[in-house]
């Protein structure tokens, strides 16, 4: 992409860098990062301020176009109300690499999680959702690979429209869409966690993926010296959804997850930052708008993070009407509680004093009383009330 390379007024252009297309749905192979990757010199005594002018090429996975058909039948979507929504959350690759039962190409895939022997388990527990943790294509950070290592979780994207090498066994897009398919067969929905707060390309000292290179001004909040980027995230940088062809990116990201791929919800990591306006936090900003009057979003799922690290980042109980909110203080109260050190009858209903005292004239949001997440621990059924929901599930099925 041509143009300056001017980091103190903003701009990062750099024409010998090959760039992700953001809007890709399939991009070929991992991103392994070498110091070809970065716009700047990283040896110069300047830092940032001399650009790089070795090629990328080599080095950068390939966006590829392909053939988006495909037949789903006489699929239903589950549409399961919240008031009977039990999420399990899960990563694709942990979950399914080291199941016996499962054949050993499809471990760790998409195709591994639509398997009979993993949805057959899943029903068994009584869960009515599954949420994946990112499924995006990612971008390790430096440290890691400067130690041999990868980032695991995934919440380092660099594109929002396809999902990472690590999860595909065959056809990306017919992989990913069987599963759907054979999940809601079951009865069962599918949620993504997305990361649309900030991306893999870190702070100024990082690579030049896509983004960055693309147009860093516009896609990228900056601090007053254009130098330095705004990090409410605490990854190093902060999407600007503030920007009308930015805003529009996550949105179209959206609804490709939604129509053509047929998931039935978000959850959205750091979602205060995505309702950042110049003043802070806003209920009203841009982007709660936008999915409210999207004829699309609006009929899905969505359940925000609400927070961030940013000042006024903490806003449980202060999303708008429509979207269901992670709720901290049942978690926190339960894990005492469990621990002894804790009486959790004020929380056993769902928090209902702290979501009503913000807007006092509304009824309660669906609230998710996360139990355990991003955890590598197991939750005991009898603990987390699966059995409960299995046995009221099934009592529903057999009445006439």
């Amino acid at each position: 992409m041509h143009g300056p390379y001017d980091p103190r007024n903003g701009h990062r252009f750099n024409p010998n860098k090959l760039l992700i297309d953001p809007y890709a749905t399939v991009i070929e192979g991992p991103l392994l990062l070498t110091d070809a990757h970065f716009g700047y010199r990283r040896d110069a005594p300047r830092g940032d301020l001399n650009p790089d002018k070795r090629d990328s090429a080599r080095a950068v996975p390939k966006c590829r176009v392909v053939e988006a058909g495909f037949t789903w039948g006489t699929e239903r979507l589950p549409n399961i109300p919240w008031s009977q929504t039990v999420i399990y959350e899960l990563h694709v690759k942990g979950y399914t690499k080291l199941h016996p039962e499962i054949p050993e190409p499809q471990r760790g895939t998409f195709a591994g999680l639509g398997s009979p022997a993993v949805i057959d388990h899943l029903v068994k527990l009584g869960i009515t959702a599954v949420e994946l943790l990112p499924i995006h294509p990612i971008a390790d950070e430096q440290h890691l690979v400067s130690k041999g290592l990868r980032n695991y979780w995934g919440y380092s994207s660099i594109n929002f429209f396809g999902a990472d090498d690590r999860f595909i066994g065959g056809d990306r897009l017919r992989e990913f869409r069987t599963m759907v398919a054979n999940l809601h067969a079951a009865g069962i929905e599918v949620l993504l966690d997305v990361v649309y707060n900030h991306t893999g390309e870190g702070n100024e000292f990082g690579p030049t993926i896509s983004f960055r290179g693309i147009d860093n001004a516009s896609y990228y909040m900056l601090e007053a010296d254009k130098r330095k980027y705004t990090d409410v995230t605490g990854c190093g940088n902060t999407l600007n959804l503030r920007h009308p062809r930015v805003l529009q990116m996550v949105m179209d990201s959206l609804r490709f997850w939604v129509q053509e791929m047929h998931v039935d919800g978000f959850r959205f990591d750091l979602a205060t930052t995505l309702a950042r306006e110049t003043h802070g936090y806003d209920p009203g900003a841009g982007f709660l708008d936008a999915v409210l009057q999207d004829p699309v979003l609006s009929r899905v799922k969505m359940i925000a993070e609400p927070w961030d690290i940013g000042f006024g980042g903490y806003q449980v109980g202060n999303y708008p009407p429509g979207w269901a909110e992670w709720n901290d203080r049942f978690r926190d109260t339960a894990r005492r509680f469990w621990r002894g050190r804790h009486a959790c009858h004020r929380r056993a209903g769902g928090a209902a004093d702290w979501f009503v005292r913000s807007v006092p004239t509304r009824r309660p949001p669906p609230v998710v009383e996360p139990q355990l997440c991003h955890r590598p621990r197991r939750l005991h059924p009898e603990r987390s009330g699966l059995v409960r929901a299995q046995a009221q599930r099934r009592q529903r099925r057999e009445q006439p």
